[in-house]
């Protein structure tokens, strides 16, 4: 007497369920398919892995130039006339769209490794759309804003190069074992050979990428220079008022050695500090002269300057998310800083024991003051107390007026070569990190010249102008330099030898594996079962000719009643068990 049961018994797939959900929406078997994927959806996920390199690059540039958001946030206010920090809604969606198009990507290679057709969701198709355009939007868009950004790219590839090497190689090891699922338990083909020799080739690259490296701080620990002397930009702006006198405390409280500031006349002679062309952004003066907030800051006597809120702005705005940190006692003294004059600054440096270097603003054709301005910083340099001799002025003038400020030492704020630097008369130069080479800095220090980096707020790129010998940099926030070195050598010959030992390891596994379910199936199967258990790759009418072939050789063969055929469509075998015909 034969039972009647369900042909049929599937095993339930909740990891493949998953991920066909997700990516295509097809949440049930019978939704799935093991076919190729049509011409259409393979361009989809072209499209999804350029959508991810692109993310990718973006990613990467705004983490390297987390060390110029001040310097963004500047110019964004410079054409809006509105301080805010413009980097939160960028880092925002990118960090939304890079996790989004990662997690897509990943959900595609297990797609692949499972052997199921892409079939990406409409919903996700249109998302990947709009993260992909808004990308391509914003990358126009820097490029026409801060266009000179990218060189910082490049510059950033010496120092990060390591970390990046580190990175890739854990990708790499980490898809051998989609690699190996794929060609191992797949029939032979020439599309698996060239998918396996095109993953050596890129993991042998991986392996001797750091052959390439030029990196200055993969270097001998004894030819290492004296740390560079940190000067602080403004003081230390990131934790109190730019050009205040809280801020410049707090800069030479944390380790540096010299003080930066921009220098205007009043109208009456008095230098002061302010770095805006006008009193508008760090100062209460739309209170106390809402008529007069647009005039350039130079036009106002010193009486007026001093009678301006030079900290509330700071307080009110937030402008680096640091005020949580602030104790009540640093924010009442800040809240009640005023502008900072010249001598005052110049005098806390002489009290310290440092120097500074002033960023002197000439002032305009109509001020009364715009053939004496040399004169009145001299005479507050005098007035100080300070050594000329510690004091550098960076001048925004003609050759023809730098001669006339004697006595103080004079910077060029541009890169010149060794013969102009003798004609000028100019001993240093202060210089944006990215018009600096390493070629350039080593040129200028064997002929005796002193360079002065600028900007330098990341670790990184300290450690790495460090490495190359330069002098001093000037840094928005001294508070977050440290040294920073590493054994590469050592660490990239043992995540080499580690990662060959896994990936190794990956493919024994996986062919160990399929030798085994191959051989115990050799025991067990007739020759339908075997033919069966080799059509992962073909269509799915063919599985199921293939399928009705073998119930109808096991009926013909004579099942007992007390047996039992159980079919598992999906993973291409059949087993026997007691109890009737199932299916």
């Amino acid at each position: 007497m034969v039972k009647h049961q369900p042909l049929q018994v599937y095993e339930k797939q909740v990891f493949v369920s998953f991920v066909t959900g997700i990516y295509g929406c097809r949440w049930k078997r019978y939704q799935r398919s093991q076919d190729d994927s049509s011409r259409w959806e393979c361009t989809w996920f072209v499209i999804l892995c350029s959508s991810f390199l692109l993310l990718l690059f973006w990613a990467y540039f705004w983490l390297v130039a987390q060390n110029d958001f001040n310097e963004f946030n500047w110019l964004v206010y410079n054409r809006s006339g509105e301080w805010r920090d413009e980097t939160i809604p960028i880092l925002a969606s990118t960090t939304v769209g890079f996790s989004y198009i990662t997690f897509l990507l990943i959900l595609a290679l297990f797609h692949i490794s499972l052997g199921q057709q892409l079939n990406l969701y409409w919903v996700h198709k249109i998302g990947l759309l709009a993260t992909l355009l808004t990308t391509i939007s914003g990358v126009i868009s820097i490029d026409d804003l801060w266009g000179d950004e990218w060189d910082i790219l490049l510059l950033s590839l010496q120092s990060t190069a390591p970390f990046l090497h580190i990175g890739a190689l854990v990708t790499v090891t980490a898809i051998s074992w989609l690699v190996a699922g794929y060609v191992v338990r797949r029939e032979r083909s020439n599309f698996q050979v060239m998918m396996l020799l095109i993953y050596m080739v890129i993991l042998l690259v991986v392996y001797l990428a750091p052959l390439t490296f030029t990196c200055p701080c993969i270097m001998d620990r004894h030819s290492l220079r004296p740390r560079p002397d940190i000067i602080g930009r403004r003081g230390a702006p990131m934790l109190a008022p730019e050009n205040t006198m809280v801020s410049f405390n707090r800069a030479l409280q944390y380790g540096a050695s010299s003080l930066e500031a921009d220098v205007t006349i009043s109208v009456d002679g008095f230098p002061f500090l302010m770095r805006d062309r006008t009193l508008r952004r760090t100062t209460d003066i739309h209170k106390v002269f809402p008529a007069r907030q647009y005039d350039d800051a130079s036009l106002f006597n010193w009486t007026e300057i001093r009678s301006l809120n030079a900290g509330q702005w700071f307080l009110e705005s937030d402008p680096y998310w640091t005020v949580e940190t602030l104790t009540a006692r640093d924010r009442s003294r800040i809240g009640n800083q005023t502008v900072c004059s010249l001598v005052e600054m110049l005098r806390l440096a002489a009290r310290a024991n440092g120097s500074a270097l002033l960023n002197i603003r000439r002032p305009p054709p109509e001020h009364p003051r715009y053939r004496s301005w040399f004169m009145d910083t001299l005479w507050a340099v005098q007035k100080a107390g300070i050594s000329q001799k510690r004091v550098r002025t960076v001048t925004w003038t003609p050759d023809t007026d730098r001669g006339r400020v004697r006595g103080l030492q004079q910077t060029a704020n541009e890169k010149l070569s060794l013969e102009e630097m003798r004609q000028r008369g100019i001993t240093s130069l202060t210089l944006h990190y990215s018009k600096a080479s390493h070629k350039d800095i080593q040129e200028y220090l064997a002929n005796n010249v002193s360079v002065t980096v600028y900007p330098v707020n990341e670790p990184w790129l300290y450690s790495l102008l460090w490495c190359s010998g330069v002098p001093s940099v000037s840094s928005d926030a001294p508070q977050v330099l440290r040294k920073s070195r590493n054994a590469y050598n050592f660490i990239w010959i043992t995540s080499n030898l580690v990662s060959i030992a896994v990936v190794i390891g990956i493919f024994g596994f996986q062919n160990y594996h399929v030798i085994r379910w191959r051989m115990r199936g050799m025991q067990t199967y007739n020759p339908e079962h075997i033919m069966l258990s080799a059509v992962a790759r073909r269509t799915s009418r063919d599985v199921n000719i293939m399928k009705e072939k073998l119930i109808i050789s096991e009926l013909n063969n004579g099942l007992s009643s007390t047996e039992e055929l159980c079919l598992y469509p999906e993973n291409g075998y059949a087993t026997y068990s007691h109890g009737g015909l199932s299916h």
